[in-house]
């Protein structure tokens, strides 16, 4: 019986997961004081940052409040939705590839 060796060549191409910066945008309805609270509680900011952030999201019309991997700024932006749609406020959160 032949003696048959294969020669493989397997090359990994590990590059860094796409990143996805997840957004506040302002309305009419949400109390600025809702939108601290959110900043503090889901994205983990400093009582001064969030209020920075939110200062911008309210100038600006939306604001930046944090850069992940898309699974965790998909759950971000879930529970953005649901905490706003359990106090009665229409807070909108979205994601966008950086």
């Amino acid at each position: 019986m032949p003696n048959i060796q294969e020669e493989l060549e397997t090359k990994l191409a590990l590059g860094e997961p796409t990143k996805y910066k997840v957004l506040l945008h302002n309305d009419d309805y949400t109390s600025m004081e809702f939108v601290v609270e959110v900043l503090m509680h889901v994205f983990h900011k400093s009582l001064h940052d969030s209020e920075q952030i939110m200062l911008e999201i309210h100038e600006a019309g939306k604001g930046v409040c944090g850069i992940f991997t898309y699974q965790i700024a998909e759950t971000k932006v879930h529970q953005v939705k649901t905490l706003a749609k359990s106090n009665g406020f229409p807070l909108l959160a979205t994601m966008e590839e950086v």
